[in-house]
């Protein structure tokens, strides 16, 4: 069953690599020497605090598995801390190669899709969307985000490819709108991610629009939350670019990511559906109820090995550890991998720099005194995102370090693992701070 993705509601400023918290600290790091423990490939040792809390989730059985990748530099390898196993009745241990749902880490790679589309010349970050989907075009806005959908009032300007990479389009999403534009989005079908074949108490089953050309249409029909370039606004944006890519490109959105992004990067391990070869890799998702983890996406009976209608640039993709530090690594590059030559370094350069729109207003969002650039957070030096089942990775281009973590469970606040793994990783660079 496909329904309205698990959205990680608690990517605040804490949360989510803050900048005077893991990403800043890791200069710390970045200037140490390299020393025989950091050249192995498990680093516990030399990050107790991190390792110690990994294991306190495995040993009280919280979650299946915990597995934090370091990269530095342009090492073709990230170093791991934590581990434990495919699922809690699936004694497989996990690895770099291993499979996650990482929702939406999926936006920075859709993203940077649109980045290669800007310097395909196909338009710019400035262009009207309306020019490529004329469908756009004197699009309305609510009166009242909660209210009828019939009570709008024009647009002020129109919505632009920038306004689409920072969720400032004015575009809502089945985890931010409310009343009855909250039930337009169910009954079209606007769904994000998958989750489960199975009902969860408390999310109406929605039926996802048939393919992402009829999915973008339906949400043409749709008023706005916001004007345009007004208000962050956490949305189907993102999801929506994978349809721009495509009537810009000619190449379905799945073909576009394959040709230009996963085949030149090496990401054998990414995809929107599973292969049935690879279904030994695959990981369980676990929803929290009450403290307990219960199975809700078996990685042997997952919905990923199903092709999904809609591909979700917003939330869509499975990728393992190993294929996710090797588009940190071309970032990190500045769009360059192993000697390929994967974007332009301007296109990377703009992509994971602020690119918000001065007009917008980002009051009590999760952006709040940030930054935001094509389908992540920046801040200073440092960009990145995190997903609906625990996952977060980050690239700090100043600091040449790399950083994720890796589990399967949902929702993402039902325990505090991404603040204490950040208290823990702030533990450790202290530590080694005072060591050199």
């Amino acid at each position: 069953m496909a329904y309205r993705e698990f959205e990680d509601m608690q990517l605040s400023r804490r949360s989510l690599f803050r900048a005077g918290g893991m990403l800043a600290a890791g200069g710390v790091l970045a200037a140490m020497p390299m020393g025989r423990s950091l050249l192995a490939h498990d680093v516990g040792e030399s990050w107790p605090n991190v390792a110690r809390m990994a294991k306190s989730y495995l040993d009280s059985g919280k979650v299946a598995n915990v597995l934090v990748t370091l990269g530095w530099r342009q090492e073709d390898h990230a170093h791991t801390v934590g581990g434990g196993k495919l699922g809690f009745s699936n004694d497989t241990p996990v690895d770099e190669n291993s499979l996650y749902r990482i929702y939406s880490m999926t936006k920075p790679i859709t993203g940077m899709a649109t980045m290669m589309c800007i310097e395909d010349g196909h338009f710019t970050l400035d262009t009207p969307l309306a020019e490529i989907m004329p469908q756009f075009a004197n699009m309305r806005v609510l009166k009242d985000p909660e209210g009828a959908l019939d009570d709008t009032v024009p647009t002020e300007r129109e919505i632009t490819i920038r306004h689409l990479l920072t969720h400032t389009s004015g575009i809502g999403y089945l985890i931010t709108s409310k009343g009855p534009l909250l039930e337009a989005y169910a009954k079209n079908g606007l769904t994000g991610g998958r989750v489960s074949r199975l009902p969860i108490p408390g999310f109406p089953p929605v039926t996802s629009a048939p393919n992402l050309e009829e999915w973008a249409d339906r949400l043409a029909t749709l008023p706005l939350m916001a004007q345009p370039g007004k208000k962050w606004i956490y949305s189907a944006s993102i999801d929506l670019l994978g349809r721009v890519i495509e009537v810009a490109s000619g190449m379905s959105f799945e073909e576009f990511l394959q040709t230009r992004i996963f085949d030149p990067c090496g990401m054998a391990s990414t995809f929107f559906t599973v292969p049935k070869s690879e279904v030994s890799r695959l990981t369980d998702n676990y929803g929290i109820a009450n403290g307990f983890p219960i199975p809700i996406d078996p990685g042997a009976n997952s919905i990923y090995l199903d092709a999904p209608k809609v591909p979700s640039g917003g939330g869509g993709l499975v990728s393992s550890a190993k294929d996710f530090d090797r588009f940190q690594r071309m970032l990190l590059g500045y769009g360059t991998l192993d000697g390929t030559q994967v974007m332009e370094r301007e296109s990377v350069r703009v992509g994971v720099s602020n690119i918000l729109p001065d007009t917008a207003d980002l009051s009590d969002s999760w952006v709040a005194g940030q930054g935001f650039g094509a389908g992540g957070r920046s801040v200073g030096s440092t960009f990145g995102w995190g997903g609906a089942a625990g996952t977060i990775a980050s690239v700090d281009f100043d600091r040449k370090l790399r950083a994720a973590l890796y589990t399967q469970y949902m929702p993402t606040e039902a325990y505090p693992m991404r603040s204490e793994f950040l208290a823990a990783y702030e533990q450790d660079l202290s530590g080694m701070s005072s060591a050199s």
